[in-house]
């Protein structure tokens, strides 16, 4: 599979795998509690997901991230490697991604719940962490002349380094 196919799989995945939701414009450092907040609340706001895909992929040579049109997610791209895109979605929480990819494996991602699914049609790993009932964050990544295994274990990988980032669940 080529890059740009691998890029283009991921960003169809992502527009896929999520619902239109408003793009923020800032990152947080640290994790903040998402307790205590009132049903809609956009437990993600001050959180651009290109920001944070570029701060986690800083240094191995992916390119800038390419924002999703209508979802604050993003999605970057390494020539010879594969890609990765990032879903913050405020609306949609495990068991919509559970409904959506029949077969996923429950995974705990530095002690935060989460399920993933490779869909070896489009050659990409999906990995959903919750970060409250009615959301959650999307890691997906593609591995070319890769398979499950390795697309797998690069999301994971993202994963662990973003989880600490993201909002404390209630």
């Amino acid at each position: 599979m080529n890059l740009r196919r691998a890029a283009t799989l991921i960003a169809a995945a992502v527009c896929a795998a999520v619902t239109a939701t408003a793009c923020a414009t800032t990152v947080t450092g640290a994790a903040r509690p998402a307790s205590g907040l009132r049903p809609g609340t956009d437990v993600f706001v001050g959180m651009d997901a290109c920001r944070v895909l570029d701060q986690l992929l800083a240094g191995q040579g992916f390119s800038p991230g390419e924002k999703e049109r209508s979802t604050n997610g993003c999605t970057a791209s390494k020539y010879g490697f594969g890609s990765y895109a990032l879903v913050l979605d405020p609306v949609q929480g495990l068991e919509v991604f559970r409904t959506r990819y029949p077969g996923t494996s429950e995974i705990s991602i530095n002690d935060r719940r989460g399920l993933y699914f490779y869909d070896p049609r489009f050659q990409f790993c999906a990995l959903a962490l919750e970060v409250t009932e009615q959301s959650r964050v999307l890691v997906l990544a593609s591995a070319i002349k890769s398979g499950q295994d390795q697309a797998c274990q690069n999301a994971q990988g993202v994963a662990r380094r973003l989880e600490p980032l993201l909002p404390t669940p209630p």
